[in-house]
């Protein structure tokens, strides 16, 4: 698309690829841009370098990753606050309702300014695996110990494992990405790209860059993990209809520069102080080292200064540090204007061969030739099968969800009442239920497979209910009682009951009329190509087919189309 007067939202663009994105922006004269940043002197500063460009700038600042009301706190201010992690907990790990929905910040922000174009410049695998969950298991093992001399639980024990939970890797990601798409379709965004990572900088396992940890690093690995998990969630969002044209550019190599000069040496924002300890004043090692040290060392006035590289997220390096890392044989370099570049030309429709949810569309297997005339026969066989037993195979609840096996047992139900489309549709909604009622009632062989795979019945006066032992809907997290309110029973009769009401009836009669709707606008002439689901596939005529029918309701009613072969 063009970027010409379109609104931009650069996430992350106070770091290296961020500036390199916003300047090639200002070049195709977006009508605005939004800036956003971790921190407010970064969005303010960043929005500052581009002020004489005449487009008007947004700098907007706080943690993508959680609510409004957590963005401006550091990971020590959510975690140590009981009722913080209360809030983080709830919003990453229960399910995705309104509240954590319209309250998470990167939703807001999304809201607010509505932008055309979202380009994400954040190291987001980096900001979740730093979290670091293996620091977290040490916590929790060191108080379950505890718990084992004391035989007792203790307070730190509920503390630590909060906490622990709380740095789970995948479920903040899944949390972002269910975000990220509700927020993008609700507000007509039109194009996501990613600027990625690879997490080890394009080495393998053999990377000698950890952070004092094992090699290779776990937390190094974690963070390759979650950018492939993020990759993945990314190529499922680009496969799912209203969401926006989804790329990702993952430079596998290092990133750099910013800026060469000399001066003092900032790590984690603060300067090195600089200490000495001669030899005089050493201590002899023991049987154990003490963290704090026990040397006489002595504070020197002023800070560490040498000449430096600001590579911008990956830091300040030294001139050793940075001639052995690009080095070739390491991970070796990409400048910044290089990327910026290739997501320019993405989203104006250019092809770089760059973009890996593309090259994972054309390298990920899908379905054949071969299959597709296999899958005839195996339907035949089955068919044949049916015919020689005399039964039927409707669900066993072993594919799942339980609403396929509800809505497959309740189009039987209206096959054996109507036979064919046309004699479901001769019922009025009233006689439907009575009729599906005394179905159930005198077919106990049926009754029996459907409340045996775990999927309750509930009968026309909403209140009386047939079930087995297990029931698969509701589900019991908490409790094994849950209250009968009228809002809980649609969710149940929604997501897995049989319902034989007279309201569900109605809704299956509207469905079947849409369809027979449908085939009546299909010219009974037209042999074309043109329709794949038409008069040749429903056969109105035949009897009902629920593996049709039921495809028809995940298809057009709940939009689980596939969109790419």
């Amino acid at each position: 698309m063009e970027i010409k007067d379109k609104k931009v939202m650069i996430l992350g663009g106070f770091g290296l690829v961020g500036r390199a994105v916003c300047r090639d922006v200002l070049k195709e004269q977006p009508s605005e841009i939004i800036i956003t940043s971790l921190f407010q002197w970064e969005a303010e500063e960043a929005c500052q370098n581009f002020a004489d460009s005449g487009v008007p700038m947004h700098p907007v600042w706080g943690n993508l990753f959680v609510r409004e009301k957590l963005k401006d706190m550091s990971r020590s201010e959510i975690m140590d606050s009981p009722e913080n992690r209360a809030i983080l907990l709830k919003d990453v790990l229960e399910v995705l309702d309104a509240e954590t929905l319209e309250n998470s910040f990167l939703y807001r922000i999304i809201k607010q300014y509505q932008p055309n174009i979202i380009v994400d410049c954040v190291n987001s695998a980096t900001a979740l695996a730093y979290q670091d969950i293996y620091s977290g298991y040490y916590h929790v093992k060191r108080e379950l110990a505890a718990w084992d001399e004391n035989g007792k639980p203790g307070e730190n024990l509920r503390i630590e494992m909060e906490k622990f939970l709380g740095t789970s890797y995948i479920p903040q990601l899944i949390r972002h990405i269910q975000i990220l798409f509700e927020s993008t379709c609700r507000f007509g965004v039109s194009s996501y790209i990613k600027v990625g990572t690879s997490g080890t900088g394009g080495m393998g396992l053999n990377i000698p860059y950890t952070h004092s940890e094992e090699k290779p690093s776990r937390v190094l690995l974690s963070k390759t993990s979650l950018a492939g998990a993020h990759s993945l969630l990314l190529f499922l969002m680009a496969r799912t209809p209203d969401a926006p044209n989804v790329k990702e550019i993952k430079p596998a190599t290092a990133i750099a520069w910013k800026k060469i000069a000399y001066g003092e040496i900032l790590r984690h924002g603060s300067p090195i102080p600089l200490y000495d300890c001669p030899p005089g004043k050493a201590f002899t090692l023991s049987e154990t080292l003490n963290k704090g040290g026990k040397a006489e060392y002595s504070t020197l006035s002023g800070n560490l200064k040498a000449v430096y590289i600001d590579t911008g997220e990956n830091g300040i390096f030294s001139y050793g540090e940075f001639f052995t890392i690009t080095n070739f044989g390491q991970m070796q370099f990409v400048t910044p204007e290089e990327i910026a570049r290739y997501v320019i030309t993405e989203i104006k429709g250019g092809n770089t061969g760059r973009d890996i949810i593309g090259a994972l569309d054309a390298s990920v297997m899908g379905s054949t030739y071969r299959s597709g005339y296999m899958r005839q026969y195996a339907l035949a066989k089955m068919e044949e099968l049916l015919k020689e037993h005399d039964c039927d195979s409707v669900a066993f609840e072993i594919l799942g969800p339980p609403r396929l096996s509800k809505l497959l047992y309740e189009a039987q139900l209206l096959k054996l009442a109507g036979k064919t489309m046309a004699g479901v549709m001769a019922f009025k909604s009233a006689e439907l239920s009575r009729k599906l009622t005394e179905i159930i009632s005198e077919n106990s062989e049926l009754r029996s497979k459907i409340i045996s795979i775990g999927v309750p019945i509930l009968m026309p006066d909403g209140c009386t209910v047939l079930r087995g032992p297990d029931m698969k809907i509701p589900v019991f997290k908490y409790s094994d009682e849950l209250p009968v309110t009228p809002d809980n029973l649609e969710e149940w009769t929604y997501n897995g009951w049989v319902d034989l009401r007279e309201a569900n009836m109605i809704v299956w009669l509207d469905r079947l009329h849409q369809i027979d709707d449908y085939l009546k606008s299909i010219d009974p002439e037209d042999t074309s190509s043109l329709y794949h689901h038409g008069l040749g596939y429903w056969q109105p005529k035949e009897e009902l087919h629920i593996g049709r029918l039921v495809s028809w309701i995940f298809i057009e009613e709940e939009k689980g189309a596939r969109v790419k072969d």
